[in-house]
């Protein structure tokens, strides 16, 4: 699936990442926090690393029960496939 992921500070210089389906605005109940886009038409696929503190499943999981995923802030951040 591919998403659209955006950023928000939190403590210590670390991000919440939140992201949405390719293409598809921010969900309502989400904008009354100012996201910056981090990466768009990003590849989140179960067989690749974490992207942006967003495991794979779980934000699958996150986007099929309310249409958008949340990181959690300890997260590490991976990008791209599996090397």
């Amino acid at each position: 699936m591919k998403v659209d992921v955006y950023k928000r500070p939190e403590n210590a210089g670390n991000y919440s990442y939140l992201a949405v389906p390719e293409g598809r605005p921010i969900p309502e109940e989400a904008t009354n926090i100012d996201w910056e886009t981090a990466e768009q038409n990003i590849d989140l696929d179960e067989d690749n690393e974490t992207v942006l503190g967003l495991d794979a499943r779980d934000a699958l999981e996150q986007i099929g029960a309310k249409g958008y995923a949340i990181s959690r802030v300890q997260n590490k951040v991976w990008l791209g496939p599996n090397a």
